[in-house]
């Protein structure tokens, strides 16, 4: 593998990656199988595929080409040299808006080749799924459709021409009319003309095989066509001209429900006539929330297209009054529309997960028939399921036929992988019998290409041999893919991982304690790869940054998973690689949220980093930060806020400072407040007794009238103005505020399970609660649960009251609503908490629901917390601005700094990138009168940082809106 990795160093300009990283990042695609490659080339032109070539067939070493690595059949994975198309290979070379037309490279991202035809009204046709993330060589290898097939066919439609490497370096360029042949194969179609002619089904979605039928003279002798869905068995692409499609000016979406699939399923051939652009079936258990849907058990997305709105609305019209449907909604506003698309399009991943949260996987992801016989393969296919005792929930291109489905097949054991080839024998045979394809969308792969010769016959697969033997006589591309292949139920990627559970701190409580499936999850889908942010979407801020696939939700999971199976990251839960890849992860939650499957890489974080560190030297960040609550405990203790602050102001100390921490040196460290919030508390009002709990409210009371306001960390100590601002502010809606009962030092030495160390003493006047946030986010798990504990102690009377708990700073608030009752799962407190915690907003609206905030009317900058985004919700916060008058809207994305992130040393270029990707740009766009809102602390420290601009916390703008008399109810 050395002399490989030098020659190939020597032979090529782009980077080669032999080590455990680069390797273990493309072991998996988004399918069930998993390959190990020797090692990983960025090529930088065709020169540089030439040249991998030459080297790899001077040795037998197999060479696989890889874009988006979305492919489901598990052909963008190998043993050999994988070619990765998306680092340098990535570009659009030319469009012609004229001929309609555009020159692409293999490595570009759909979406970025719509972004530039859109402005002169075209597109690119087919529109997987995946579109912001998938490669148009990807989908010129698969043949790839999507939603609009219905209206603008497959890939191979859109093809003109191509430019592609063979095996043995020939450079061709395939086209119409021979262009392009290699030597022998007009002479191989010659031969069987009765079998191009009548051995391939006549369907719209017939993608398995070579389409070998494209070399007809009828159909033009087109070798670039022949070429498509080929899997990157034949030659390497490197270039291609694509053909591009009129947009429609405006677009309408009518939407109709059914009473179940099958309906939806009958009805969606009878639609083609009326000319829609999609028709898109999907059932109600695919769907996390029917918010917006008409009735029904299952809908088709139709949607339709003309020269003004009402043209398409009026098409769309016609499309309901032809349907017999249960209830239907025509959508014309393009931000609903984009919304109901992509409940369609999550489907990909919710499929992964079943209503009641089994797994369910790919395998026969893609089937396609006839699309008048598509009710009548429903039928069949679900007693199928039946009989071998699976299931699975259909959805897909109801248009065209094609069915998109995962099934819970169980892949971990002996049994399970039997009966898995078993119905796949069987549902092979089902798919022939209804005149259909195997593949209808993502290609054969290894999942299917073994099962061919029941499609087309051994005859017609021994001609497939032929062409695959002409254009690559070593057989050096993609081996086991198409011809010759591995049989369907080998190289599983499941096979590697651990047999029993690992022992772990978090409770996992969707995947049933177990790791493992927690690692499962992703399944490769890469919606963590989208280049630009779509509206409120986080996940993944730091491959955005970056545009590594090591800094991707999936790059890290890939690891975590190849760390697991101890192959190729041998070293375990010490994995340096693994750490690495980690080190960008902001633990934002974007992924919590945005990614399908539902990954929370900030919780595997926390969980790698706990063991990787255990008796082990931490890194200084992590005491100087991680321990953020204690330090600044003792520095209101000994009341040395003041003489700190004026030792971070003057550039030496701050300097050494800096260095011992661990912190970023172009980082300012952040004022101590010299007066916390529950100082200026206790003055305001005579303090409660230590011990006591806030007094429940009487019952002549109205339900909720009190409230416990929670003194994170960052309140106290960094932004009291904010705790002061909420405290005017539900006081004037009506509510009583209390903070949470304390202990005294001597309470806190003698009560059990507590630290009676002399600094917890010393840092514990009164001790505190703390949602133990810096401690997760190091890794610190024994401390955070320790914390937990502490705080359970603390809080069991405001429990008893059943009294709500008001949390300001929205990472303490998903902390404690997130990460307690998964790192305490047997202690029923911490789910008793965990469902007390309220937003600012929550509070106002759920126990002030007449009060009438006072009256603002500003416009609003800034950015919707990720971790309010991805765990607490920010609908009651848009109705209280909208409330208040407040308009605009706040982008999405994660500020960057994330907490300790963008404080760590290294980090601050990735911190600064990912503020850049949406947080600043949406302070340029805005209005000079906004007002900036960031309700947390490291959102207004790095506002304040990088653009020396204030941000305020929505209760800061409502309290000085009450005290300029502006509305106060």
């Amino acid at each position: 593998m050395t002399d490989l990795a030098e020659a190939l160093r020597r032979s090529v300009r782009g980077e080669v990656g032999f080590d455990v990283t680069s390797r273990a990042l493309v072991t998996m695609d988004a399918s069930n199988y998993r390959r190990v490659p020797l090692g990983v080339v960025a090529p930088r032109d065709a020169d540089d595929v030439a040249a991998v070539l030459a080297v790899c067939r001077a040795r037998g070493v197999p060479v696989v080409a890889r874009g988006g690595g979305t492919s489901i059949a598990g052909q963008a994975t190998g043993t050999g040299v994988v070619l990765d198309f998306t680092r340098h290979m990535n570009r659009l070379l030319e469009l012609d808006p004229g001929e309609r037309t555009a020159v692409v490279q293999p490595g570009l991202v759909l979406d970025r080749l719509q972004e530039a035809a859109a402005p002169h009204g075209l597109r690119f046709g087919p529109d997987p799924s995946t579109h912001s993330r998938c490669t148009l060589g990807g989908m010129i290898g698969n043949n790839s459709c999507g939603s609009h097939s219905v209206a603008w066919g497959t890939t191979a439609d859109s093809v003109r021409e191509l430019s592609v490497v063979t095996a043995r370096g020939q450079f061709l360029r395939p086209g119409r009319d021979w262009a392009g042949a290699p030597d022998g194969l007009r002479e191989l179609a010659a031969g069987e003309p009765a079998r191009l002619r009548t051995g391939f089904p006549d369907l719209p979605r017939r993608i398995s095989g070579y389409a070998l039928d494209a070399l007809l003279p009828e159909k033009g002798a087109d070798v670039a066509r022949s070429f498509c869905g080929s899997e990157g068995t034949l030659g390497i692409l490197t270039e291609a001209v694509v053909r591009l499609v009129q947009a429609p000016r405006a677009r309408a979406l009518a939407v109709l429900g059914y009473g179940d699939e099958s309906a939806a399923a009958e009805a969606a051939a009878g639609l083609l006539p009326l000319g829609p652009l999609t028709v898109e079936g999907m059932a109600a258990d695919l769907v996390r929330s029917a918010a917006g849907l008409p009735k029904g058990g299952a809908w088709l997305f139709v949607e339709t297209g003309g020269e003004s709105a009402g043209e398409a609305r009026a098409r769309a019209e016609q499309i309901v009054r032809a349907a017999d449907v249960v209830d239907a909604l025509v959508v014309t506003d393009a931000g609903a529309q984009r919304a109901l698309w992509r409940v369609r399009e999550d489907a990909s991943g919710t499929a992964t997960r079943l209503p009641d949260g089994s797994e369910a996987w790919p395998g026969w992801e893609d089937c396609a028939v006839p699309p008048a016989r598509l009710g009548a393969y429903l039928r069949d296919f679900r007693a199928l399921l039946s009989a071998h005792g699976l299931r699975g929930t259909p959805y897909g291109h109801f248009g065209d036929g094609c069915i998109h489905v995962r099934i819970d097949f169980d892949l971990l054991t002996e049994a399970g992988v039997a009966r898995f080839r078993r119905f796949s024998e069987e549902l092979a045979d089902l798919v022939v019998e209804h005149g259909g394809s195997l593949s209808g969308e993502h290609g054969d792969g290894q999942a299917r290409a073994e099962l061919l010769p029941r499609m087309y016959g051994a005859e017609t697969v021994r001609l497939f041999e032929r062409a695959k033997a002409l254009w690559d006589p070593d057989d050096l591309l993609n081996p086991g893919m198409l011809v010759r292949p591995a049989p369907l139920d080998t190289n599983l990627r499941f096979s590697v991982l651990p047999g029993r559970p690992v022992d772990v701190e978090f409770g996992y409580p969707a995947d049933g304690g177990d790791f493992r499936a927690a690692v499962r999850r992703c399944v490769g889908v890469a919606k963590c790869r989208t280049a630009t942010a779509s509206g409120p979407a986080v996940m993944c801020p730091s491959f955005r940054a970056t545009g590594e696939e090591e800094h991707s939700t999936r790059g890290r999971a890939r690891l975590l998973h190849e760390m697991l199976a101890g192959e190729l990251v041998t070293d375990g839960w010490q994995s340096t690689e693994v750490r690495d890849a980690l080190d960008l992860c902001l633990s934002c939650k974007g992924c919590r949220s945005d990614c399908p499957v539902g990954v929370d890489m900030a919780t595997y974080k926390a969980e790698f980093l706990h063991h990787h560190y255990a008796g082990r030297r931490r890194p200084a960040a992590h005491h100087s930060m991680g321990r953020l609550p204690e330090w600044l405990r003792w520095a209101a203790r000994t009341r040395t806020a003041p003489l700190l602050n004026a030792l971070a102001s003057l550039r030496p100390f701050a300097a050494v400072g800096k260095r011992l921490g661990g912190i970023a040196a172009e980082r300012d460290i952040p004022r101590l407040a010299t007066r916390t919030f529950t100082g200026w508390w206790r003055t305001r009002r005579a303090a409660p007794a230590p011990r006591s709990a806030p007094e429940p409210a009487p019952e002549s009371a109205p339900a909720g009238k009190l409230v416990v306001l929670w003194p994170d960390t960052f309140t106290e100590h960094l932004s009291p103005a904010v705790g002061r601002a909420a405290v005017r502010v539900l006081e004037a809606a009506g509510l009583r505020v209390a903070l949470p009962p304390t202990l005294l030092p001597r309470e806190a030495a003698l009560g059990t399970g507590r630290s009676r160390s002399a600094l917890a003493l010393l840092t514990a006047r009164r001790a505190r609660v703390c949602c133990g946030l810096t401690y997760v986010s190091t890794g610190q798990l024994d401390r955070a649960r320790a914390v937990l504990r502490r705080t359970l102690d603390l809080m069991e009377p405001v429990l008893r009251a059943r009294v709500p708990v008001v949390v300001l700073e929205p990472s303490c608030a998903a902390a404690l609503r997130t990460d307690l009752p998964e790192l305490l799962p047997d202690d029923p407190r911490a789910a008793e908490l965990s469902a007390a915690v309220l937003t600012f907003a929550e509070a106002l609206e759920r126990h002030a629901p007449h009060w009438t905030p006072p009256a603002v009317d500003r416009p609003v900058a800034g950015q919707t917390h990720c971790h309010q985004h991805a765990v607490l919700g920010d609908s009651p916060d848009r109705r209280l601005r909208e409330a208040a008058g407040l308009t605009g809207e706040l982008s999405g994305g994660c500020c960057g700094l994330a907490g300790n992130f963008g404080f760590e040393k290294g980090h601050f270029e990735v911190s600064k990138a990912c503020a850049e990707d949406q947080l600043l740009p949406s302070l340029h766009a805005a209005p000079e009168e906004a007002l900036v809102l960031a309700d947390g602390f490291s959102c207004r420290t790095q506002l304040a940082q990088l653009a020396g601009v204030r941000g305020r916390h929505l209760a800061e703008v409502l309290a000085e809106a009450l005290e300029a008399g502006s509305g106060c109810s």
